[in-house]
């Protein structure tokens, strides 16, 4: 495993202790009694920290490893679409709650065409859906869920971000994804592992 130089040992330290809390709310079943903006609140955070974790060239490398080590798509999702996801709540700070998060073409693109949003709809408008299953090993329970794309993306066209990710069910399986990946850059870790895992159906 590469060594962390010291500001990056500095910055993953803050990035990974911060993300493990979040996970760990998540995966409590009081996380989603609260309030939909504190959900959404830290859900963005959470989305955020892992989109700057990708800058890390080690987990650019794991990301490139699971082009061919794991399903098909993988490595988009966890790079390409949780960046996108990143991107939109973080660009277009107008709502209170995931359920409320669209985007258009023209809104996209208010300011510039071709930059990250535009490039990620555009490549991957009319995709087929990708079906998924986590297993959260406390409660003994499979979830499935799917992720589907716009069939089009159009200038007035409204695309939600829950018609892509759910907000429970997605946001669960996007934060264990992203803990496998950033477990790949860890020696030890000191908080309880709960065993979650997700897999292709």
């Amino acid at each position: 495993m590469e060594r962390p130089n010291k500001a990056e040992t500095e910055f993953l330290t803050l990035a990974y202790n911060r993300f493990l809390d979040l996970y760990a709310e998540v995966f409590d079943d009081n996380f989603w009694e609260k309030d939909k903006w504190e959900r959404f609140s830290k859900i963005k955070q959470a989305f955020s920290i892992y989109a700057e974790l990708l800058n890390y060239e080690p987990i650019k490398q794991v990301i490139e490893h699971l082009k061919t080590a794991r399903p098909p798509m993988e490595s988009e999702i966890g790079s390409e679409l949780f960046k996108f996801v990143r991107n939109v709540v973080s660009h277009f700070p107008f709502y209170a709650s995931w359920d409320e998060v669209f985007i258009t073409k023209s809104l996209v693109n208010w300011y510039r065409k071709g930059l990250t949003i535009d490039k990620f709809l555009n490549k991957y408008q009319g995709h087929k859906e990708i079906k998924y299953r986590f297993w959260e090993e406390e409660k003994k329970e499979m979830t499935y869920l799917s992720i589907e794309f716009p069939n089009k993306y159009e200038t007035e066209s409204k695309i939600y971000l829950k018609n892509i990710i759910s907000e429970k069910e997605g946001v669960k399986f996007s934060f264990i994804l992203m803990r496998q990946i950033m477990n790949t850059q860890i020696e030890e870790i000191t908080v309880p592992n709960t065993g979650n895992r997700c897999t292709t159906p």
